[in-house]
């Protein structure tokens, strides 16, 4: 059964709430079985710390110390030598291999996708090769863009050596934390961009050019993809990119009415909508005629047993995979979510999907130039007051408001919800349903 799991100071820490590429053996890999969705909770895209793994705002999770030390010392041991020629390299009019170095999870993963556009229209001769979870690598496996995607974990001393012998490069493009563009340099890149501002500043010192975050708001989509000079890329449509391969789906009989998934599930309470709302749009769902299909990881079979016990409402919680979850996607007529990885999938896919955004911020997460043609919609309060940090992959940004609180920290907690997620009304949701329902 597949596992789920999702430049400036840090954030500072909240008050409690009181009472086919050429080269070796690396791009050899081949996934198989199924597709774990051991990140489809990933929606914080947590990216690699020292000893730590660190959310996008730059707050520290557990990690084991020791897991990346070999991976680490591999890097260091290529990568050092060649800082000190760093001078010498220039910058390759007509870069003939990329790297796009990272570390992100399913959803930022994703919103790499314009990047992938852009720098295909740029560079339409060139290899592109992006460093990847391993889990997520099978949804490349079509090669969209003509990418190839080779698998990645820091904490995989073999990965990091296939990475690492997969180069050299002319171009190196590093996204999030600024610490892979060692990784790069170790890889060969011979000229490495990236975001300015990423703290502690030897993160940095790879980089030959530093691309600061503008000085207005925009989604970080976009964003990526001013690493590289040239016009945006045109709009995504979903023959962009070929599904993976799937096992067939549980309860298929369940399934030839025409139905809206409803995925509860998010990597932190603090993104939870109330169950008793869920509750009620499923009973909503079914008025309308559509059959409500539950979906979610292997922790969440019970959340949703206990959300809406009819038998005849399929719970596929812990029962599919990642491919297999992309089929249930393209077939239903919508998808309800929070702000998660989930909902960047469907985005992906073209399924009118429903992203319910609390402590995310819409715009940076949810909007986009090159998302527009898709029917994507953010449900969230505009002003939230209390989403007031401007922390961005431990970047500080003016316009950013984001908050990264726990259930402990957060300073609107309403006994079972952030109220943030309380402001969501199921009128608000249903309405928003419904209309995207109207236009399938």
């Amino acid at each position: 059964m597949p596992a789920w799991t999702g430049g400036g100071p840090k954030a500072p820490r909240p008050e409690p709430r009181q009472p086919a590429v050429t080269g070796p053996s690396p791009l050899r890999w081949r996934p198989s079985g199924r597709i774990p969705l051991e990140i489809v909770h990933g929606e914080r895209d947590l990216t690699p710390g020292i000893g730590v793994l660190q959310d996008r705002g730059g707050n520290p999770r557990a990690d084991e110390p020791m897991s990346r030390l070999a991976g680490r010392l591999r890097i260091f041991a290529r990568a050092i030598p060649r800082l000190l020629i760093k001078p010498l390299r220039r910058e390759s009019r007509h870069p003939r291999r990329i790297l796009i170095a990272h570390h992100l999870l399913l959803g930022d993963t994703l919103l790499l996708t314009p990047l992938l556009a852009k720098l295909r229209e740029q560079y339409p001769q060139s290899q592109i090769v992006l460093a990847c979870p391993k889990a997520i690598v099978p949804l490349y496996a079509g090669r969209p863009f003509d990418v190839t995607a080779l698998p990645f974990d820091p904490r995989d001393s073999k990965s990091v050596r296939d990475v690492l012998l997969s180069g050299p490069y002319d171009l190196g493009m590093v996204l999030g934390d600024n610490r892979h563009s060692w990784l790069a340099l170790g890889a060969g890149c011979r000229w490495i961009v990236g975001h300015s501002g990423d703290r502690p500043a030897w993160k940095n010192w790879p980089l030959n050019r530093s691309v600061p975050y503008p000085d207005t708001a925009a989604a970080w989509a976009d964003l990526a993809t001013e690493l590289i000079d040239g016009p945006p890329p045109r709009a995504y449509r979903p023959a962009d990119w070929r599904a993976p391969q799937h096992a067939a789906l549980p309860e298929p009989s369940l399934l030839t009415q025409p139905y809206v998934v409803l995925h509860p599930g998010a990597s932190t309470s603090v993104k939870r909508w109330p169950n008793a709302r869920w509750r009620d749009l499923a009973q909503r769902v079914e008025a309308l005629g559509y059959l409500p299909v539950w979906t979610g990881g292997p922790g969440e079979a019970e959340l949703i047993r206990a959300i809406d016990p009819d038998p005849h409402h399929p719970n596929l919680a812990a029962r599919l995979g990642l491919g297999e979850l992309w089929h249930l996607f393209a077939g239903a007529q919508a998808v309800v979510c929070p702000d998660t990885g989930v909902a960047h999938l469907g985005r992906l896919i073209g399924v009118p999907t429903l992203a319910l955004f609390g402590p995310g911020n819409a715009l940076i997460h949810g909007a986009g130039r090159y998302w527009r043609e898709v029917p994507f919609v953010p449900i969230t309060i505009a002003d939230m007051p209390c989403r007031d940090q401007p922390f961005i992959f431990r970047r500080e940004v003016a316009w950013v408001r984001r908050c990264d609180r726990n259930e402990t920290t957060c300073v609107a907690w309403r006994g079972d919800h952030a109220d943030c997620m309380g402001r969501l009304s199921v009128e608000s949701v249903y309405n928003a349903l419904q209309n995207v329902l109207v236009k399938v």
